[in-house]
């Protein structure tokens, strides 16, 4: 017996999502914690260890980083933090 399958929406059981619920939150164009992350470490070199070309270059390098991964796939964050989760090994 096949399985009935209908292209039709049910009555009822259909909602609108807004776009804003959907896709990811970046901050010019990186992921936001990711770039505000980049900028407090920046910042803590330039300012506070006085090295205002190695947080610059730091920061730069940092967030074309994050744009470049954010650009590849925007929720590179949580997939890293869900690959560092799991051990290399699962059967041991």
């Amino acid at each position: 017996m096949a399985p009935i399958v209908s292209q039709e929406p049910i009555a009822g059981f259909e909602a609108p999502v807004h776009r804003a619920l959907t896709e990811p939150i970046l901050l010019a164009g990186a992921p936001r914690a990711v770039a505000i992350l980049n900028g407090t470490v920046s910042a803590a070199i330039g300012l506070g260890l006085r090295l205002w070309i190695a947080g610059l270059v730091l920061w730069a390098l940092g967030h074309m980083g994050a744009v470049w991964a954010a650009r590849r796939d925007p929720l590179f964050v949580e997939v890293v933090r869900r690959h560092v989760r799991y051990p290399t090994d699962l059967g041991s």
